[in-house]
């Protein structure tokens, strides 16, 4: 299974190659710190016309300013190319001279947000500018969006306005940074008052900056754990790779596995780590390092599961190959790494808010129901593993299995907690006032796969005594092969004086289910 696995590899490479291709061709740069308004336009709500332009977790800016990207301070600045465009029959309707039309930006914290706009009468969308009406209730500027400073000194909210000039179909943001004075969640909104600029487009970029770089806020603290995940799995490798050579004579075919599982998490870990360091730097994350770094995350992942389910039903150990599974086997891990990789490139690549729902369910779904086929899977055939190697009686190997099954067992408990822990996180944070903290929920699961990596290096780490662990058909290991046409067949073994003797056999209806998990019999066919 082994070689099967390590053979698929040109398979898995060329559609991995090819999904790159696809995906490139439709995919612009991912945005971050940078966002790009692209014609862009407004829609109405309520009493104004409004256009979203991105929200994000900013730390306040350091007190001691250095030079470079990193210099302290904190902040989000309209690009001199920010312009906005009306229509032609826009520009007909107000003829009047000298008129000046205003478009606000206003930028505000998570804590200001119900001091923007108005719900007196009471629906649940408010009216965002000011009328005659609402002028004398809110003492509020008609045609101008309704802003509560909690204090006369106050600048926060803070609205930035600009104004088409007469019949003029343009007017651009004049280049102005807004330095962030606090830690919170800040949102931007343009808004039109003047109901006649109907039709009205934006393009051009603002500009968001964290004390240390470009990085959103909620992933500000990725760059330093993908820089910690990359040294541990270097280490991992070296140790792993001295005894690799230590006792490569006896290399089983399972361990060859696992080292390609470590390569590509050391792969996987140092791309990631570029990439971020990269958008920090530039405030765009570049496509093809951040494509390559899903792709061999989507491979690892593939790889781990499908080398844990081989190892669980036995191969190497109870049966030589898997037989009639084996198509199963390679069906269930191609299925998953498209879903896989299709999950995560809609995750990272693309617009990045921090206060965006980028997990589409009907991607996420997929994969939740593949790792629950993986799971089930796994764990039945550990079970039918333990039964035939404790009617075998083979101590040695049925010692390995157990504690093979505690692992992943403690594994399952640990990953149910957490998916609970998830969703509590999240069904009390949909306003992203946790999103400092917000982090932890994904690198949960890099670490927890690595601790799982872990395990399975320790329990079958090279040595001079892991050939004791491989399937032989030798008659001194008691004929694996029949032993497991009897288990399968008619039952257990039973124990006469000092020697197994195997029961009648009897015939077993063979299951056409092609997602079935009971094939006993199809283990023991030879491809």
């Amino acid at each position: 299974m082994a070689t099967m696995i390590l053979g698929s590899w040109r398979s898995y490479a060329v559609v991995a190659v090819l999904c790159l291709g696809l995906i490139s061709i439709g995919t612009r740069p991912a945005q971050g710190s940078v966002h790009e308004y692209v014609n862009e336009k407004f829609t109405q709500r309520r009493n104004a016309f409004f256009l979203y332009g991105g929200s994000e977790g900013l730390f306040a800016s350091a007190p001691n300013n250095r030079e470079g990207v990193a210099n302290g301070k904190s902040f989000i600045r309209f690009d001199s190319e920010l312009t906005l465009t009306r229509t032609n029959e826009s520009a007909r309707k107000i003829i009047t001279e000298g008129s000046q039309i205003p478009v606000e930006a206003v930028i505000f914290e998570l804590a200001d947000k119900d001091n923007i706009g108005d719900s007196s009468d009471g629906v649940a969308e408010k009216n965002l500018c000011c009328t005659k009406e609402l002028a004398a209730v809110r003492g509020c500027e008609v045609g101008k969006v309704i802003i509560h400073h909690e204090t006369d000194d106050s600048e926060w909210p803070k609205s930035i306005t600009t104004h088409f000039q007469g019949s003029s179909l343009t007017a651009r943001f004049r280049t102005d940074q807004v330095v962030i004075p606090r830690t919170g969640m800040y949102s931007l909104y343009f808004v039109i008052c003047e109901p006649d600029l109907e039709g009205t487009i934006l393009s051009g970029k603002t500009v968001w900056k964290n004390p240390g770089g470009y990085l959103p806020g909620r992933m500000t603290p990725y760059l330093n754990f993908y820089g910690i995940m990359s040294l541990a799995y270097l280490i991992l490798g070296l140790v792993w790779f001295v005894q690799y050579v230590r006792y490569w004579k006896d290399i089983l075919q399972l361990q060859n596995c696992i080292t390609a599982v470590i390569a590509l998490g050391m792969c996987e870990m140092a791309l990631w780590y570029f990439d971020y360091n990269n958008f920090n730097l530039t405030g765009k994350r570049p496509v093809g390092i951040t494509l390559w770094a899903v792709t061999f995350g989507a491979i690892k992942k593939t790889v781990s599961r499908l080398l844990i389910l081989v190892v669980s039903m036995g191969y190497g150990v109870v049966l030589p190959t898997l037989g009639g599974l084996t198509s199963k086997v390679m069906l269930l891990g191609a299925a998953y790494f498209v879903a896989s990789e299709l999950l995560d490139v809609m995750e990272n690549v693309g617009t990045v808010n921090d206060a965006s729902g980028s997990a589409r369910l009907f991607l996420v779904l997929p994969v939740a129901v593949l790792d629950a086929v993986f799971i089930l899977w796994i764990f039945t055939s550990l079970s039918r593993t333990l039964e035939k190697l404790q009617a075998r009686r083979r101590f040695a190997k049925l010692e390995l299995y157990r504690k093979f099954t505690n692992t992943l067992a403690i594994a399952v408990i640990a990953a149910v907690m957490w998916i609970g822990y998830e969703l509590y996180f999240k069904a009390t944070d949909k306003l992203f006032e946790r999103w400092e903290s917000a982090w932890v929920i994904p690198a949960f699961w890099i670490v927890f796969t690595f601790l799982i990596l872990i395990s399975i290096c320790f329990l079958w780490a090279p040595s001079q005594n892991s050939t004791r662990y491989a399937y032989s058909d030798e008659l001194g290991d008691a004929d694996d092969e029949e032993e497991a046409q009897a288990f399968t067949a008619g039952g257990p073994l039973v124990e006469v004086e000092k020697g197994l003797v195997k029961p009648e056999k009897s015939r077993k209806p063979v299951n056409t289910d092609v997602f079935s998990l009971d094939d006993d019999v199809e283990e023991d066919k030879r491809e």
